[in-house]
């Protein structure tokens, strides 16, 4: 039998968030590349992000039959385009200057299915790529990474809009986060919990 979910934030009804999503709204528009794997999964913060930032475009797939319309969407757009996605090449997104009103394109997964994501999609590289300047690490620790300076998709958002629009409070979505990593801690046996805290 399916547990009840929220209506209105989708998640358990014993996991409900609602209460600590306060929405924003920002000029700068955020699409999200997501791996399939990571729709269903419930630790998944784009889902946090999304209820934060409605105007937030969550675009799902892998190849670039998946992408098309995005594709011809970007092609059109006349406002400058960026991927979220440390390289070689990418700049300090918190040196970069910014038009008013940019796209920024996030990709969602583990550091293997982005990676994939970007190996798949090369048309992508044709954008300019921004780093985050991490000053300390993630605050997303109900989820194990391999990497020193992973972040939540949502906190990399969080990041890079800070970037853009210094001013910007962003603490409608840390805030979101805070509240989810405490619930699904709290759920946990202490046992359990000791390996995440």
């Amino acid at each position: 039998m399916a547990r009840p979910i929220c209506l209105k934030c989708h998640y358990p009804l014993k996991a409900c968030l609602c209460e600590s999503i306060e929405p924003m709204h920002v000029s700068t528009e955020l699409i999200v590349l997501q791996d399939p794997s990571e729709v269903g999964h419930a630790k998944n913060s784009v889902r946090l992000l999304s209820l934060v930032i409605p105007e937030t475009q969550v675009l799902v797939g892998e190849g670039p039959d998946d992408f098309s319309q995005l594709r011809q969407y970007l092609d059109a757009s006349t406002k400058p385009v960026y991927l979220v996605y440390p390289s070689d090449k990418s700049k300090n997104a918190e040196e970069e200057r910014f038009d008013d009103e940019v796209i920024m394109l996030l990709l969602d997964g583990t550091w293997r299915k982005a990676y994939k994501l970007l190996q798949l999609n090369p048309w992508l590289l044709q954008y300019p790529c921004l780093h985050l300047d991490l000053q300390s690490g993630s605050n997303y620790t109900i989820r194990k990474a391999s990497r020193s300076d992973s972040l939540s998709t949502l906190e990399a958002a969080a990041m890079v809009l800070q970037a853009i629009e210094p001013t910007l409070s962003v603490t409608p979505l840390t805030r979101a986060l805070s509240a989810m990593v405490n619930q699904r801690l709290n759920s946990m046996p202490a046992s359990v919990r000791q390996r995440y805290e």
